[in-house]
């Protein structure tokens, strides 16, 4: 606020411009308001050089939301520049210039700030209307317009020609709830006019006609009009009212299932490393067992072979055995056979002893064997015994035979 009234002094001591006293009064009765963001300057004359500066100050100012100027006897080139500082101005968003008396100029100049600014517009007791031309570029700038949904156009003598100026507008605008046209000299053309524009207007829901001279049945059907944009809106409203419940539940419902869908990510990305750890844990088992498949495998391999090699002694074990059961058949054989030899041969010597000792003449040979030499004797004892060596042979062999056989199989 107080930036603000510094601002206006140096702009006004730059201009060579007297600072307004009443100005200057209403600046300190606004900044001692704690939190004020109107500036009030609502009755005071104001001239063409403070409106200058006001433009100027206000082009950048961030702190006042309302301004009121009603009844300040602006003129026409004060209200432009006033009009044309408020053009950059973000800020404000209510002007009051009722009973300004404003004309074709200031309507231009309305015109422009409505192109270019979000603002809304109080414009009672002016005469807006009087300058065609200038209420043109006023309702150009209207349909342009995307923010404004209030506008008083009370007493500021728009005729039957500035109405169709204004249908034009409102045939364009979809923003304009409620307008105020009350006590201007619109007529029945002008009424039949604003009938017909309200046949393609559906955001309009108040339309102050009174004081118009205009047909009561023309009146009646525009307020139809309004009725139904009403009801439209009502309609509207409660749709959009719908609308931001589903919206808010089909949110909620995304909300829901994007955690859901995070939930089942972050299973499945869970399962997914627990499956990972498995197939290593698996492929480690895996690789183990292999490994001790291939260890018994080789002990199988090996112990195939000691059978084998088993199986190769066995057998030649066997053939041993089979040799050595034939060699030991044969030698029961031969034993046998020279039993049997030895047997007719002792037979056959106890037959021919016992024919000698029944013989007369073994008297005789006992005699002459007594007197037998001592040599004869010796001959005789030596046969007997290479008999007896040769059976000692025999049986010292077939003893060899039985005693090696008994050792292989035990």
């Amino acid at each position: 606020m107080e930036d603000f009234r510094r601002s206006y002094l140096r702009l006004c001591k730059e201009g060579g411009i007297d600072t307004q006293e009443s100005v200057l009064a209403q600046l300190q009765d606004t900044r001692t308001v704690t939190g004020s963001c109107r500036l009030d300057l609502r009755g005071q004359s104001i001239t063409v050089d403070t409106c200058s500066v006001l433009g100027r100050v206000l082009q950048n100012d961030a702190v006042f939301t309302e301004i009121l100027l009603s009844d300040c006897m602006l003129s026409e080139e004060g209200v432009k520049l006033l009009l044309n500082g408020l053009c950059s101005n973000t800020t404000v968003k209510v002007l009051d210039l009722k009973g300004n008396n404003m004309r074709g100029t200031g309507a231009e100049a309305l015109g422009q700030l409505l192109v270019r600014n979000k603002i809304l517009l109080v414009l009672e007791w002016n005469a807006l209307g009087m300058w065609e031309e200038g209420f043109a570029v006023f309702c150009e700038g209207l349909a342009s317009n995307t923010s404004l949904s209030q506008l008083d156009l009370r007493n500021n003598q728009i005729n039957h020609q500035g109405a169709a100026e204004l249908c034009l507008a409102l045939k364009r605008t979809s923003t304009l709830q409620e307008l105020d046209l009350r006590w201007n000299n619109i007529g029945l053309l002008g009424g039949r006019s604003i009938l017909e524009a309200m046949q393609q207007n559906r955001a309009l829901i108040k339309l102050e006609m009174a004081g118009n001279n205009i047909p009561s049945d023309t009146l009646r059907a525009i307020e139809q009009s309004m009725n139904h944009n009403a009801d439209r809106q009502s309609t509207l409203r409660e749709s959009r009212s719908r609308t931001q419940v589903l919206s808010k539940e089909i949110q909620l419902l995304k909300d829901e299932k994007s955690r859901q869908f995070l939930s089942m990510m972050e299973t499945i990305d869970r399962q997914k490393d627990e499956m990972g750890r498995s197939s290593r844990n698996s492929s480690i088992r895996l690789g183990q067992l292999q490994e001790v498949l291939s260890e018994q495998k080789s002990s199988v391999n090996s112990l195939t072979a000691k059978l084998q090699m088993t199986e190769a002694a066995l057998a030649l074990s066997e053939q041993k055995a089979h040799d050595l059961g034939e060699l030991l058949t044969r030698v029961k054989m031969e034993k046998a056979e020279l039993r049997d030899r030895q047997s007719r041969e002792i037979k056959k010597e106890q037959e021919v002893f016992t024919d000698f000792k029944l013989s007369p003449k073994s008297e005789l040979l006992c005699q002459d064997f007594c007197d037998f030499p001592t040599g004869l004797l010796y001959t005789f004892h030596q046969g007997a015994l290479q008999l007896c060596i040769i059976n000692l042979l025999h049986i010292a062999s077939f003893y060899n035979a039985f005693t090696y056989l008994s050792d292989m199989f035990s």
